[in-house]
């Protein structure tokens, strides 16, 4: 199992480019399902999670060609069957996504539940209650989710969520686009990749209108089409890129990004003491102050307010903060596993449920830790990147599955980082 060896202390100076956004490559790769035609993407990130959702749909019967880098050419047309096995699905809860088109366009599907980070519970219950109120059935056997759609057809409804869910509002979203009827979604998830999901399917040939607010209408089609498209930047690696450079003291300009889908975080970065400059649409200068950084509590909230994809991050930078800073996390429980490993670097951190009390400032220290989630794995980096003396991060293939060649832009900005393997480290242990 590889392992991330770090050498703190070096001031991160350069140009990084930001990779397209994980989180919006998963249900744009799962849409491909809807069609029999072929789907262009542009600017694919290469990380585990699409590697898995690639070989979801080849299992599925689909051909998945890469003509180029970073682009997939999919075509859904002789898909052979409707399972997505538990094999794939543990490693990845996006995997749930494929629910939606495969019911929508087959009138049945099978979708082992999902696995993925530890960082909740993240119950699939709200997607399985809104296909159940577009007309399907729905059972849970041996661990699998099977959906059915009796009439062979799904049935547009008004679906309201108890809770905001960004996956479940595209999967309805996928689902509804072939729907017979009107649907509405209402308490629907505002973030960027909502928005960048229905631009594809409407190039595709769906009727969706309101992606980005609360309320999402549908009116379903008889059929979709190809079409080409290009996924947004990942704001979540914007984000911790921005955190780097303040951290380290260093100065990152960061190009190929999209600040406008991540205006909570940049103004609460700029409120501790990191200046960032927006250089053009598309491209952020950041470095830390000369008068250091001030700690500020913050609570983490559905977009468009602070995300919880950036609270690991975030708390990251707080050790570095003069003063005590609050962290709440109202997403996802158990998402402060990240917090006793920052302990082990000397961080003086207290939390209680969902609570975290972060002072700083903190003289951090290398230590032996261990990555529970693919964001706390971002941290402990961020940690590191600061820290004095060596840090070795086990379990680094929670880091793979959304950061693309993350050692490698690091390592091109002035971080002293390696990829090492268990024998390395037990070689550099002796030493």
């Amino acid at each position: 199992m590889d392992k991330f060896l770090i050498r703190g202390g070096a001031p991160l100076r350069g140009t990084i480019e930001i990779s397209g956004a994980k989180n919006s490559a998963l249900p744009c790769l799962a849409a491909t399902l809807l069609t029999a035609e072929t789907v262009t993407l542009h600017n694919v990130p290469y990380v585990k999670d699409l590697i898995t959702q690639r070989r979801l749909l080849e299992d599925l019967g689909a051909t998945v060609l890469t003509p180029e880098l970073r682009t997939h050419k999919v075509t859904a047309k002789n898909i052979e069957t409707f399972e997505a096995p538990y094999e794939l699905v543990k490693t990845m809860r996006a995997s749930v996504l494929a629910l939606g088109p495969l019911l929508a366009r087959f009138g049945q599907a099978k979708v082992s539940l999902p696995g993925g980070c530890a960082i909740g519970t993240r119950p699939i219950d709200l997607h399985l209650k809104a296909f159940e109120q577009l007309g399907a059935t729905v059972s849970l056997e041996s661990g699998d989710v099977v959906a059915r759609a009796p009439s062979g057809r799904l049935t547009g409804a008004e679906i309201s969520f108890e809770k905001v869910t960004v996956t479940g509002t595209e999967n309805v979203m996928m689902a509804a686009a072939l729907a017979k009827g009107k649907t509405t979604i209402l308490n629907a998830a505002c973030e960027p990749e909502i928005e960048d999901l229905a631009e594809l399917l409407n190039k595709m040939g769906a009727r969706i209108k309101g992606a980005g607010t609360a309320t999402i209408e549908i009116e379903g089609v008889e059929n979709l089409s190809g079409a080409e498209h290009t996924i947004i930047p990942d704001r979540i690696e914007t984000g911790t890129f921005i955190v780097a450079a303040a951290i380290t003291k260093g100065e990152l300009e960061i190009r190929n990004c999209a600040p406008q889908h991540l205006v909570a975080v940049i103004e609460k970065l700029r409120a501790v003491g990191v200046d960032i400059e927006e250089l053009n649409p598309n491209s952020l200068l950041v470095k830390c102050c000369d008068k250091g950084l001030t700690a500020q509590s913050v609570t983490t909230e559905p977009h468009p307010l602070f995300p919880t994809d950036m609270q690991a991050q975030y708390m990251a930078l707080m050790t570095q903060a003069e003063g005590v800073s609050t962290i709440t996390e109202t997403i996802f429980e158990n998402r402060f596993m990240h917090a006793s490993e920052l302990i082990r670097m000397n961080a003086k951190i207290e939390f209680s449920g969902s609570t975290a009390r972060v002072r700083g400032v903190t003289d951090l220290t290398g230590a032996r830790v261990q990555a529970s989630d693919l964001r706390a794995s971002a941290s402990l980096v961020l940690a590191a990147l600061c820290a004095s003396g060596e840090t070795l991060i086990d379990r680094v293939y929670h880091i793979d599955r959304g950061y693309e060649n993350i050692v490698k832009k690091l390592g091109a900005v002035g971080a002293k980082i390696e990829r090492i393997t268990e024998s390395a480290a037990k070689s550099a242990a002796d030493q």
